[in-house]
């Protein structure tokens, strides 16, 4: 993939470069980066029953966050991503879910009411305002209960904020106003501190 789309203002272009070069990477840390999720996935579940229900993970990347809701009892757990490679990683790391490629501002593949939980780990912090809205309106369109997000909360370790100022992503924004623009969206929400700069926002539908 050429390097020029790192520097495109097309931020679709430039995400896609970035995920698809890092997707070996993220495959070899898979099992660290799913260590991490542990704590986050324990608030989830003190908070909302996911015994049986059936998760849809936006963004999925590696599978690692998807294969937490299928370890704590999920019935099936389908990973949404963009990324090829991101996804040729995922099958490989965990057979146990169904992986579908798919962007996550046009779930055009999926019909609404879908699942019962909708969730996205480390998504929705890297695009601006808009680009969330539109990613939040499919994720809310294709659940029936809960949207799941995990991702920034709280104070950011510097080292995390050099990577998301190269990535170029919008995490300084999206700590700020998420909170609300969930409000905006969902008539009833809960946030939900995990620790280590990282929470849970949940919109609930019904």
């Amino acid at each position: 993939m050429a390097l020029h789309h790192y520097f495109s203002n097309n931020p679709e272009k430039r995400a896609k470069f970035i995920f698809n070069l890092i997707a070996p990477v993220y495959g070899f840390l898979d099992k660290a980066v799913a260590k991490g999720f542990k704590n986050s996935i324990k608030k989830l579940t003190e908070n909302i029953d996911i015994s049986g229900k059936k998760v849809l993970d936006v963004g999925t990347g590696t599978g690692a966050w998807g294969s937490l809701f299928m370890k704590n009892g999920a019935n099936i757990v389908m990973g949404a991503d963009f990324s090829r490679k991101m996804l040729k990683q995922a099958k490989n790391k965990h057979p146990e879910m169904n992986f579908i490629f798919s962007d996550a501002k046009d779930l055009k593949e999926i019909p609404d009411n879908s699942f019962d939980i909708v969730t996205a780990s480390y998504v929705l912090h890297g695009t601006k305002q808009e680009i969330r809205n539109q990613i939040l309106f499919e994720m809310k369109r294709v659940s029936k209960e809960y949207v799941v997000i995990h991702d920034f909360m709280g104070k950011t370790h510097f080292a995390i904020k050099i990577l998301e100022w190269l990535e170029r992503s919008d995490f300084v924004n999206f700590k700020k106003s998420f909170s609300n623009e969930m409000k905006s969206l969902f008539p009833k929400t809960m946030d939900i501190d995990a620790g280590d700069g990282t929470g849970l926002y949940i919109g609930i539908i019904n």
